[in-house]
């Protein structure tokens, strides 16, 4: 009888830690990721370059809401056979929250809201970049093990204002608002910051997540 006793209660603590575990979910857990990206246009002499780094890192406050921030830059550069047309250096700070709901298994999708907030200068011409904005979106991610996941999002309704003010002229303000939309580069960014046809936002997303 002891025996039996004591295997109902090994038994029962063993199922009640697991349904603890499950109810938690992934709460107190930390994620990172990072966005990266490089493109290259090149027109005889002249060679316009983009270059995006976006480190990531977030906590799960809840099983499913997470909260989350991410600090990088941008680079965009023109050059020719002169020397150099546009240099511009963007500082870009992303706070962000996003919440999941479980559709299948290991399968999750969510939705996402970000206030990313851009800032820096084109030293050629001592221009001033600023930019800030709301982004919503959906996606799904997929969690191939418990410490790394594959996700991919789109954007839902993007807002941004930029203001371009260069050291002398006019100051330029560019307001966009889109839904569901297809990321287009405005030719005031061409015009003003060099680089490879630069786009401050992206609609589509796909990465890697690791969670610890």
């Amino acid at each position: 009888m002891k025996k039996l006793l004591l295997a109902a209660g090994i038994v029962l603590l063993s199922l009640t830690a697991q349904a603890q575990e499950k109810s938690q979910g992934l709460k107190g857990a930390w994620w990172a990721t990072a966005q990266f990206g490089y493109q290259q246009t090149k027109t005889g002499d002249t060679k316009g370059t983009n270059l995006t780094v976006l480190p990531i890192a977030g906590y799960f406050v809840t099983p499913s809401v997470t909260v989350g921030a991410g600090v990088g830059m941008i680079n965009m550069k023109a050059e020719d056979a002169t020397g150099t047309l546009a240099n511009t250096n963007l500082l870009v700070v992303e706070p962000l929250v996003r919440k999941y709901w479980n559709v299948a298994g290991n399968f999750y999708f969510f939705g996402q809201l970000a206030a990313p907030i851009i800032t820096g200068k084109e030293k050629e011409a001592e221009t001033k970049i600023s930019q800030f904005g709301l982004a919503m979106s959906g996606g799904i991610d997929f969690f191939v093990t418990k410490n790394f996941s594959v996700e991919f999002s789109y954007d839902l309704a993007n807002f941004t204002s930029t203001t371009i003010d260069p050291a002398t002229g006019d100051k330029t303000t560019i307001t966009n608002f889109s839904l569901a939309h297809v990321a287009s580069a405005e030719s005031v960014y061409i015009d003003n910051l060099g680089g490879s046809l630069p786009n401050l936002t992206t609609p589509l997303s796909f990465g890697f997540k690791f969670i610890f």
